[in-house]
């Protein structure tokens, strides 16, 4: 079945404002224009509706822009992220590259399920199947490489 999910993006959101706001501009300059009075004062109060107007669609255009977060993962570097998992069997060994000083590593084997942590927001869960009986025995920490011995209980 096929479906359709609509999305409302800030650039429609601005095609729609804008236009309202040269109304209301346009507004601003009949109501000047029909005054009765001095030409001069109504010219300057157009000038000012017109600066008024220029500023407030570049205000809007500017909170309007997509913007990226400041600190994202880039996809190329988690993508890439390879990791070795030798089994045999009764000692699996798992060998990889982790962007972290040594004391700001944290790995955890939670229910088959092998978690490693580092500075900088490195996160990674690695399903390690036969590991439910298993706890980390030795780690090792060495240039970026963690090397991980983990045996059956």
């Amino acid at each position: 079945m096929a479906s359709y999910k609509g999305t409302y993006s800030n650039e429609q959101t601005l095609n729609f404002i804008i236009p309202i706001i040269l109304i209301l501009f346009v507004g601003i300059v009949y109501v000047m224009t029909q005054r009765s009075g001095s030409g001069f004062v109504s010219f300057i109060l157009i000038g000012v509706a017109a600066i008024t107007m220029i500023y407030w669609t570049k205000v809007l255009k500017k909170m309007t822009k997509e913007q990226k977060p400041k600190y994202m993962i880039r996809e190329h570097e988690s993508k890439s992220w390879v990791y070795d998992l030798i089994k045999g069997e009764q000692e699996f060994v798992f060998v990889a590259e982790v962007p972290s000083p040594e004391d700001k590593i944290v790995v955890r084997l939670i229910e088959g399920i092998l978690y490693v942590r580092g500075s900088g927001g490195f996160s990674k869960e690695i399903p390690i199947e036969g590991s439910t009986d298993m706890q980390i025995f030795d780690f090792k920490y060495r240039n970026g490489v963690l090397t991980l011995k983990i045996r059956k209980l």
